[in-house]
């Protein structure tokens, strides 16, 4: 009988999340995830494995490459009809980026199996790459190629109507976390009332992405909100989470990523918006930081990215950096060619 994975999430006794999918081998594989990764980590691969063991009806040691392309083949088949695509890169199926995820989580519990001496394991059957015709060429061709898109911002009349449609300081205080600081949906939500330091315009990123921390400025506007929604919005807790529920059975518990979603989105109605997510605002905060001058490294710095390559995106985002480079080099062609 094949097997058949069944997600269950549970947490231990210190209150750190578990996930399993009832088998041994993945199973421990997914205690080692959880050891040292955080805990969206854990969830999302304990996820990424269940589609590919619900797609793929065997036992891990029996998988191979050729049920690997055989998975990217039905990842990418049209999930809501052939003739409805993605704007940004005319695909019907999952995105390519989405496949990669989840190929990179079963290539991670096959390199785990392979180091165990209990487990008879040759290779790992997730192909790093094809092959490439020239044999010249050490490098191969990506297994998935993913389009390079730029996100897109809001512009400063879409950022006064997404403000003008919040209904309390709390939620305007959230927002301007993001849209002024550059915060990630998480960062805003574990923000404790020791994080903020209003005299100094600061505030303390303790539970940032990959467990990383960073002391960044914000605007006062922030703080503004925050003091508004102190004195007059956020009921007496027992817990120092910054934003609470406000009302409802939920009242005085810390904001869910769930009501987050709720709040952007009944913005989003309100306003006509196309879109509006908390990346979104993030990524407006990040480009209209580099348009006004900021060097890259303090971007990168106030962003808390790792890689500068991942802040390089906010150059070509910022429509004058772009506009001033052409006009430079388009004048000084036309100056040599003129002998000016």
């Amino acid at each position: 009988m094949a097997w058949q994975p069944e997600l269950v999430r549970r947490v231990d006794a210190a209150g750190n999340p578990t996930a399993s999918l009832g088998h041994a081998l993945v199973d421990d594989y997914l205690e080692f995830v959880a050891a040292r990764c955080r805990p969206n980590t854990l969830l999302a691969t304990a996820y990424d494995l269940k589609v590919f063991f619900s797609a793929v009806s065997k036992e891990p040691t029996d998988v191979v490459t050729a049920d690997i392309f055989a998975f990217i083949t039905a990842q990418k088949k049209p999930r809501r009809g052939p003739k409805v695509v993605r704007l940004e890169d005319g695909e019907a199926g999952l995105s390519a980026r989405t496949i990669k995820r989840r190929l990179a989580s079963v290539s991670g519990l096959f390199g785990y199996l392979m180091t165990r001496d209990d487990v008879t394991i040759q290779r790992n059957p997730v192909p790093v790459g094809l092959a490439n015709r020239r044999r010249s060429s050490n490098r191969g061709a990506p297994l998935l190629r993913t389009p390079r898109t730029l996100p897109r911002v809001l512009g400063p009349g879409e950022v006064e109507a997404v403000l003008g449609t919040l209904n309390t300081a709390r939620d305007r205080a959230m927002v301007l976390a993001m849209l002024l600081g550059g915060l990630r949906r998480c960062e805003v939500l574990g923000l404790r009332l020791g994080d903020l330091s209003p005299g100094e315009r600061r505030v303390f990123i303790s539970e940032g992405k990959g467990g990383h921390q960073r002391l960044i400025p914000i605007s006062a506007q922030f703080f503004t909100a925050v003091g508004d929604y102190l004195d007059s919005e956020r009921p007496p807790v027992d817990h120092d989470r910054l934003f609470v529920v406000l009302r409802g059975p939920t009242r005085g518990k810390p904001l869910s990523p769930a009501g987050l979603d709720e709040i952007l989105e009944g913005a989003q109605r309100r306003t006509g918006l196309t879109r509006l997510t908390c990346h979104q605002l993030r990524h407006t905060c990040l480009t209209r930081l580099r348009e006004a001058g900021m060097a890259l490294e303090a971007v990168q710095a106030q962003a808390g990215h790792r890689s500068i390559e991942s802040t390089r995106i906010y150059i070509h985002l910022a429509n004058s950096w772009l506009a001033e480079q052409y006009l430079q080099a388009s004048a000084a062609i036309d100056a040599d060619r003129t002998g000016v």
